[in-house]
């Protein structure tokens, strides 16, 4: 790995292949980085896998809003008033990226790596900062994270459950160092868009997700069958389980298990034995013609849960919900929610296609990215820049609302740089028309 070592101005993150992965991106990004930190108290290595969102030749936006422990070694860091060094290694063994999602007790985490590996990981002591990393990554990014902590802008990004997030403040890496082989390869990972089933994330998370609810799920009931994490939830969201119920009552048991094992599960669907959770004909069967909503079918509420899917602003977090589906005779219910997500904003799901034939920059100019601060980039910001009129309460009515009124006057609006085309008032559209539902 240590072939080729380039420091100072050598050091150049414009050199390397990173590009757009989502037309409205805010720049472009490194999405296959595993990063390397090393516990100042314990001396552990800790490993998690983060996105690098280009800035300049030697500076990167990194994502540390979610709750990490990278996000907890960085605020220790920056208690003790340090920088927090760290190294991101792109392009590395497969299963690097099952040992960097995986949910572990504090341990020395190069430890983990070895064991998804089945084999005694190679490691290299960093040129520039005190961090060990595999030596058979084809390129790593040495630097530091520095100690002002979430001030700078950071997106927006296609986020891994389908939508585009909003802009975020995070903090900045400095890069010291790039050591990689001579034939380095540079790798990306797929992250969001509109089918979530074929990325690499929802895949990974899927893994993670479906062996922290099996470690529970061995303790709690006692013949747990198969447990499905489907992809085309994120990888975390949706979550089947089949088991052998030999006592009244293991599937509410199985359900409570599943919401505590992790706090990114929303709903949870239990079946018998001889539903096979992987297929989505056997499980859209069995809820057609074993589940009963008025006996099946509970509501879970002031449980915590994640906050990651895009919800319109001021909307009551969503509740988590599950449900059984019975075979041969009924059973006592399951706590469950009903989901309540009310779509009032618009959606858009991050595609790759719109990147064709667009240059980055007029890219990044022209949706209010991280490069540009003066432009609005969320609702509130929206609302503010929105003209007052008689279609919007003193308090500020819902976006939609304010397209309705320009909808009727045949006027445009612009969303942050994003024109949207209005039609003029028809037969089916007038202002006596009862107001559309948003």
């Amino acid at each position: 790995m240590h072939e080729v070592v380039l420091t100072g101005d050598d050091a150049d993150l414009t050199t390397l292949p990173v590009h757009l992965q989502h037309g409205l991106d805010g720049a472009p990004y490194i999405s296959a980085s595993i990063d390397y930190a090393r516990d100042a108290e314990s001396g552990f290595t800790n490993i998690g896998c983060r996105r690098l969102m280009l800035r300049g030749p030697r500076a990167a936006g990194v994502d540390l809003n979610a709750p990490s422990d990278l996000r907890a070694l960085y605020h220790a860091a920056i208690a003790r008033g340090e920088r927090m060094p760290v190294a991101f290694a792109v392009g590395s063994h497969p299963t690097d990226f099952l040992a960097a999602v995986a949910a572990m007790a504090p341990m020395d985490e190069l430890d983990v790596v070895g064991a998804v590996r089945g084999a005694p990981v190679p490691v290299v002591k960093c040129v520039t900062v005190d961090v060990r990393v595999p030596a058979d990554a084809e390129l790593v990014l040495e630097g530091y994270i520095d100690e002002r902590g979430l001030v700078e802008p950071e997106g927006p990004y296609g986020e891994y459950i389908g939508y585009y997030g909003l802009l975020k403040s995070n903090p900045v890496f400095h890069l010291t160092a790039i050591t990689k082989r001579r034939d380095a390869l540079f790798q990306t990972v797929t992250i969001g868009g509109v089918r979530l089933t074929f990325i690499d994330t929802a895949q990974l998370g899927a893994a993670k997700t479906e062996a922290a609810i099996w470690n529970v799920l061995q303790h709690a009931v006692r013949e747990p069958v198969a447990v499905c994490c489907t992809a085309s939830s994120g990888g975390m969201y949706n979550v089947r389980v089949s088991l052998r119920q030999r006592n009244p009552g293991e599937a509410r048991n199985a359900i409570a298990a599943v919401f505590c094992s992790s706090g990114d599960v929303k709903h949870v669907f239990v079946v018998d034995d001889d539903i096979d959770v992987f297929s989505d004909e056997q499980i859209d069967w069995a809820l057609a013609t074993r589940f009963q909503a008025d006996r099946d079918f509970v509501v879970r509420r002031a449980s915590v849960a994640s906050r990651s899917i895009r919800r319109c602003k001021g909307a009551a977090p969503a509740p988590r919900a599950a449900s059984t589906a019975p075979s041969r005779s009924a059973r006592p219910p399951a706590p469950s929610s009903r989901c309540r997500i009310r779509r009032k904003c618009p959606t858009s799901a991050p595609d790759p296609r719109s990147c064709a034939g667009r240059r980055p920059r007029d890219l990044s100019r022209a949706h209010g990215g991280a490069r540009h601060p003066r432009r609005p980039r969320d609702l509130a910001r929206l609302r503010q820049a929105l003209p007052a009129g008689p279609a919007q309460a003193p308090q500020g009515r819902p976006l939609c609302a304010q397209r309705r009124g320009m909808r009727l006057t045949g006027r445009k609006t612009d969303d942050g740089g994003r024109m949207s085309h209005v039609v003029r008032p028809d037969s089916r559209s007038s202002p006596s028309s009862p107001r559309p539902a948003c």
